[in-house]
């Protein structure tokens, strides 16, 4: 298997994803440090500039849909907990994103 920040990349986001449901199973020292971690790998090395709006987009709506879903207070513990470790995991993803788009835009002036 060839290394390159792709696969890091790559392997980042499955195992982010992972992990998000995994840890309300369990419990895993340091959660959020991890998730935030992989996030920010995953916001510099999976998303190009072409892609990042469009990226941007969908993290904005599955976090609303996450906030909203917590909100509710109607689901399951197991559920909430999935639910507070993917709003961790792809809100480091999309601030990352952000950042790097706000820096393009300003550059491209």
């Amino acid at each position: 298997m060839k290394f390159d920040l792709m696969t890091v990349g790559h392997w980042s986001l499955i195992g982010g994803l992972v992990i998000t449901v995994l840890a309300s199973l369990m419990v895993i020292p340091n959660l959020t440090l991890i998730l935030f971690g992989l996030g920010i790998i995953v916001g510099f090395l999976n998303v190009n500039d072409k892609g990042s709006s469009s990226f941007l987009i969908a993290v904005i709506a599955l976090l609303i849909i996450g906030v909203a879903g917590l909100q509710l207070g109607e689901l399951t513990d197991l559920v909430s907990e999935v639910l507070q470790n993917f709003i961790t995991f792809m809100a480091a993803a999309a601030l990352i994103v952000a950042v790097k788009q706000i820096l393009s835009v300003a550059k491209a002036k």
